[in-house]
């Protein structure tokens, strides 16, 4: 039966982890690998222990579909390494999509890889089936080798490289999907233009920052003990890496190359939908689904306390419009200190993600984000480019006429 879609219906997200949390790679700043610790049993038929099983995959695909008040759907399949699955497994990920799909809706599906295990058979597959591919790489040489490596100790950018090499020569769609740490920070441009340099249009910058406790990454909600991990990048490295950055992209490259957190500023300048949750004013429509159907609030909030439940017990629908999910998602908006209520740039960060809100505030009021004094810095630098290029979208003229001002 055809299902009617609310006018400003707003798509509902969950992140699969066919793989769990296995991976070939061992790279230090994973926050994923200890995830292994809430799962021990195998599955059945001697599977490997975190590998999804086709009865809870295709439950997930019947039921996520189902789920949806909007006219698409993405699939987003993520690990650990998700091509630790074979592309037989995602040949019947595309089975049972067609088995369960509906003609009023639009199916997509977004993979998201270290690099390292793309063969030209991968890369068939994508480019066949219309994938878009979420490459992790962490720019150049001595930074992707500083932290992504593997069981041995070596650095797995030639690898990466490989598998990027094979996914141009196919055609296959693809963004970057690039850590920013305590090494990166401090080079900026060398770090943005190599990603020019392979001609990468789509890149997602995003901010490493992790807590350690004597017992390995902090939970969220640790406080005593708890220390920030020395590969974080700091706030202030943090306001200076996008200042640098965004000096040389509102130059040169608007409307060339895509710079999510960018886009995000914007969209919020603008006062339409981010397109991350990290800057949105509420979050809570974007949860995990784990390989046994276990489902988490966000793929950061894989602790106990949020569990909503297994969808071979409660249905996705009726778990992300839970009463604890929902006040997980307002909680972002509702749980914010004084400083941030009162702050000229709330409008555009929104208090940024919630794992990051450990620090206090002037006052001493809990729950400052660890990078506001860096997102401060950035927000007040590029106001006067962003509002410039608001006032060319709103007149229905192209932003990229904002790098006229800058020669």
């Amino acid at each position: 039966m055809s299902q009617a879609f609310a006018p400003f219906s707003r798509p509902l997200y969950v992140m699969a982890k066919a793989a769990g949390s296995m991976c070939n790679l061992r790279c230090s700043y994973c926050y994923y690998l200890e995830k292994s610790k809430l799962y021990s049993a195998k599955n059945g038929g001697g599977e490997p222990r975190y590998f999804m099983s086709d009865a809870v995959l295709e439950e997930f695909i019947r039921q996520y579909i189902e789920a949806q008040t909007a006219p698409s759907v993405m699939f987003t399949w993520h690990g650990g390494e998700s091509l630790m699955r074979t592309p037989a497994f995602y040949r019947r990920v595309l089975e049972l999509q067609r088995k369960y799909s509906r003609r009023d809706i639009r199916i997509d599906n977004c993979i998201q890889t270290n690099g390292t295990l793309l063969t030209d058979e991968w890369c068939r597959f994508f480019k066949d089936n219309g994938w878009l591919v979420g490459l992790s790489i962490d720019g150049p040489r001595e930074f992707h080798d500083r932290y992504r490596l593997t069981p041995s100790g070596a650095g797995s950018f030639d690898e990466v490289m490989r598998g990027v090499e094979r996914l141009n020569r196919h055609g296959v769609e693809w963004n970057a999907m690039a850590v920013v740490n305590d090494l990166n920070a401090a080079h900026p441009l060398e770090f943005y233009r190599f990603f020019k340099s392979i001609d990468c249009r789509f890149i997602q910058f995003t901010p490493i920052v992790e807590r350690t406790t004597p017992h390995g990454l902090a939970s969220i909600g640790d406080r005593d003990g708890a220390c920030v991990a020395p590969f974080s990048v700091g706030a202030q490295a943090w306001g200076d890496f996008l200042c640098a950055l965004f000096d040389e992209w509102v130059c040169q490259d608007v409307g060339r190359f895509f710079i999510q957190l960018f886009d995000a500023t914007l969209a919020n300048t603008v006062g339409v939908e981010p397109g991350v949750c990290s800057m949105a004013r509420t979050c809570g429509h974007a949860a995990v689904i784990e390989h046994n159907g276990d489902l988490y609030s966000c793929d950061h909030f894989v602790f106990p306390q949020y569990k909503l439940g297994n969808i071979r017990q409660k249905t996705i629908f009726e778990m992300m419009n839970s009463s604890a999910q929902l006040k997980f998602g307002q909680d972002k908006r509702d749980a914010l200190p004084g400083q941030c209520r009162r702050c000229r740039w709330l409008h555009l960060c929104n208090g940024e993600c919630p794992k990051n809100r450990f620090t206090v505030t002037a006052d001493g009021e809990s729950g400052l984000n660890y990078l506001c004094e860096g997102y401060r810095r950035f927000f007040e630098h590029s106001a006067p480019a962003m509002n410039y290029m608001r006032g060319e979208l709103l007149a229905g003229r192209s932003p990229a006429s904002v790098m006229k001002l800058y020669k």
